[in-house]
């Protein structure tokens, strides 16, 4: 099966979700143990940006069961990910030491997520779970100890919160809003290269929404920071979330009311207009420069593939 097929368009990665998330259960203690204790119960374990998985005859698997992942070396307190046809889904993390001692064994790998979920290792439809698990597993360990008055916190509701026994401070996860955009004019698109992309490979320009701003304005800020061009006519497409750590990427379309380029080279390596056919040739691999668009696994291809065939009220 070809990324196009595991990731057509409109379903790009991280966005297929399996699981009830149940939330009516984070707040029963007694009942989350017992969980953790039933055969059927399974775990993702994650390490930074990678993934514990066992090394069955046929395939990896990510899910593993609980006591796989205690006996890997994953940290006892456990994140409630979830429900899957009835059976608890949990996210675990692993110290840097238990890894090392994974490595040189062949019943277990600790693989890079991201170059897993694009050759298709892990199933497209367990990747929210498995960003769900990463994000939180992340959050636990960077958020540690109270930005109030600096205590240790601890784990509550499922891995959902942290309490602070001084200050009594209540912590919650949070998610980042990030805006990606398709910029065009005419029949033309408007793409940018950053230096650790992949040779030849352009994209979707892309930036933080900052404080008390609005998408729309996010949007357009952005673009003219990076390339020097206005936009107008702002339009919201669908969401991604992208668990590095914890982001939901908002793919938007925009119409741009100029067309002189100025790059800001501390943002991107370079910016150019495509036509239509070229980006078409992008994204089928077969540009005769060698160069590509992004990956169906990223919402950038979706964004792009979209307008290729048809524009940009063209559905997915």
């Amino acid at each position: 099966m070809t990324a196009f097929e595991k990731f057509p368009l409109g379903k790009p990665g991280f966005v297929s979700n399996i699981l009830d998330r149940a939330a009516h259960l984070r707040g029963d203690d007694a009942k989350l143990l017992a969980l953790e204790g039933e055969s059927s119960s399974r775990a993702y374990v994650v390490h930074r940006d990678s993934l514990v998985v066992a090394q069955d005859a046929d395939s990896p698997r990510a899910l593993l069961t609980i006591e796989e992942a205690l006996k890997f070396g994953a940290n006892p307190g456990t994140i409630f990910l979830g429900l899957r046809e009835g059976s608890a889904i949990f996210g675990m993390g692993i110290s840097a030491a238990a890894v090392e001692a994974l490595l040189p064994r062949n019943d277990v790998k600790v693989s890079e997520l991201r170059g897993m979920a694009m050759q298709g290792v892990v199933p497209p439809e367990q990747l929210s779970a498995i960003a769900m698990a990463k994000s939180m597993v992340t959050w636990h360990q960077r958020h540690g100890f109270c930005a109030n008055c600096g205590t240790r916190t601890a784990m509550k509701e499922g891995g959902w919160k942290r309490d602070c026994p001084n200050c009594k401070a209540e912590h919650f996860p949070r998610t980042d809003p990030v805006v990606i955009m398709l910029v065009t004019s005419g029949d033309k698109v408007l793409l940018g290269r950053q230096k650790q992309f992949l040779p030849g490979m352009y994209s979707c320009l892309a930036g933080f929404v900052e404080a008390a701003e609005t998408i729309e304005d996010a949007v357009r800020r952005e673009i003219f920071e990076e390339s020097g061009i206005r936009c107008t006519d702002v339009t919201y497409y669908m969401t991604q979330p992208w668990p590095y750590p914890s982001s939901l990427m908002i793919g938007c379309t925009a119409r741009a009311t100029n067309e002189d380029i100025v790059v800001d080279h501390s943002e991107l390596e370079d910016a150019r207009w495509f036509s239509r056919a070229e980006a078409t040739l992008m994204i089928k691999r077969e540009h005769p420069d060698g160069l590509a668009g992004p990956h169906p696994f990223a919402i950038a291809h979706h964004l792009l593939g979209r307008w290729v065939h048809g524009g940009n009220n063209a559905t997915a």
